[in-house]
């Protein structure tokens, strides 16, 4: 094939060891990947890389007002810590989309998930590092 037998053997080295990488490169990725096997995170991830808000107590649309508090995932530890830095971001975040909801939405599953995504896509445009994965809704009281 090659008139050359070195450059035979040093082609056979050379896929010999991509091949190998490519293989520990799998394995890595699949046994050491800390997440449970559907690809979801684990529990105890979402903790480490969440953060809880203070309780906010705001006026909704109307004369109601609402207390809620929330807990955010993101996806890095990185992402975390500057969510707690920027808090006070986070909080305004919150209270202008509380403020833009009547009681009615709010008491919908519907509602909720509504004013969760629309916070996630608010606070993902303030974070430099990573970017909010999940916004949950720990407490809420409407009076």
């Amino acid at each position: 094939m090659f008139k050359n037998r070195l450059v035979t053997i040093m082609l056979i080295i050379i896929i010999a060891l991509t091949l190998i990488g490519v293989v520990t490169l799998v394995l890595i990725n699949q046994f050491a990947g800390g997440s449970s096997p559907d690809g979801e995170p684990t529990i105890d991830e979402i903790i480490e890389q969440s953060w809880e808000t203070e309780e906010i107590t705001t006026n909704l649309d109307g004369n109601e007002f609402i207390r809620a508090r929330f807990r955010i995932h993101v996806d890095s530890t990185d992402a975390r810590e500057e969510l707690e830095q920027r808090d006070f971001q986070v909080n305004n975040v919150i209270i202008r989309e509380l403020a833009d909801k009547s009681p009615q939405e709010l008491t919908s599953g519907e509602g909720i998930d509504e004013l969760e995504s629309q916070v996630r896509l608010r606070l993902n445009e303030l974070l430099d590092e990573g970017s909010v994965i999940r916004v949950y809704t720990t407490e809420r009281m409407i009076q």
